[in-house]
């Protein structure tokens, strides 16, 4: 593993990081088959592997690793943690981005899984990710007590499930029919978006051992952050063209989705994202220099213009 450099700033941080999940996604998602596994198919391997690796910021590993780089935690275990958290997110961009959901030709500037391969090996990609993202956690060689990764698999099947990630795209899936008010479309993006972010900052504490008060600081902090992620989002596709996202844009305002950017306009959204910035961080202030690069995440994230 690369040595952290104490002065090195957000952008490089985030690159090291990115190549450092990568690399473990890569070990992880081989074609050799684990103990209880009987064969690992070629191709579905393939199309996970097209899904996950070669592209991505990786920010929700990002946030799970230096979260727990704030206690000194062991980064091999938050490592492994940080690979299964990627895993889950990669599956729902796979099945999100098939016909039957957002319907969608490009992912990270490539074709998206259902267009390389197949949909049905999309659906079964998004399957083999969401399955074993819960392995990895489980697996005795994530380096935690056996109580922090049951706690760990619950409250990452919470974030994931019917009441945060899939909740969410059930009823983002339903805004396209009946328009939710604005307390209706943050408490989609709080689930679709939100769910994952403020668990990848939930998870480094727990993984660093933090105390009661410092966990509940970070998930205010994961929740904010994860709102600014999905404002700024939805900026970027009403701003950006397809070149500049990678991926389709504009495709909020051909549904006739509502956003917040669609109900207040983009200056409201602008100055919303400052706002959640500034909460952001000074959610980190008993933190200290320690926090340096998650205080740069969060103005990333808001600032992101890609």
């Amino acid at each position: 593993m690369e040595q952290l450099i104490e002065t090195e700033d957000f952008e490089t941080a985030l690159a090291r990081r990115a190549r450092e999940v990568e690399a473990t996604l890569d070990r992880l998602l081989g074609s050799a088959s684990l103990e209880g596994e009987i064969a690992r198919p070629d191709e579905l391997m393939r199309a996970i592997r097209h899904g996950v690796l070669g592209g991505g910021k990786r920010l929700r590993p990002f946030l799970v690793l230096e979260t727990a780089a704030l206690f000194d935690a062991d980064d091999n275990a938050a490592l492994r943690v940080a690979a299964a958290l990627e895993c889950i997110h990669c599956y729902s961009l796979i099945h999100d981005d098939l016909p039957a959901m957002d319907d969608d030709d490009l992912r990270r500037g490539r074709p998206t899984v259902h267009r390389a391969f197949d949909e049905a090996t999309a659906i079964l990609a998004g399957d083999g990710l969401l399955t074993f993202a819960f392995d990895i956690v489980a697996d005795d060689a994530t380096d935690l007590p056996a109580a922090t990764r049951v706690r760990l698999v619950s409250a990452m099947a919470r974030a994931a499930g019917v009441g945060g990630m899939v909740g969410g795209q059930a009823l983002d899936l339903q805004a396209a029919r009946i328009k939710p008010d604005e307390a209706g479309v943050v408490m989609l993006q709080a689930m679709k978006t939100g769910a994952l972010i403020r668990f990848a900052c939930e998870a480094g504490a727990a993984i660093g051992d933090a105390s009661p008060g410092e966990r509940e600081r970070l998930s205010e902090f994961g929740q904010a952050i994860g709102l600014a992620f999905q404002l700024a989002d939805d900026l970027l596709d009403a701003t950006s063209s397809a070149a500049t996202l990678g991926k389709a844009a504009g495709k909020d305002a051909d549904a006739g989705k509502a956003t917040l950017v669609s109900l207040h306009g983009v200056e409201w959204t602008r100055r919303q994202l400052a706002g959640l910035v500034d909460q952001a961080t000074a959610l980190l202030d008993p933190f200290g220099a320690r926090a340096g690069l998650l205080r740069e995440a969060a103005r990333f994230v808001a600032m992101r213009s890609f």
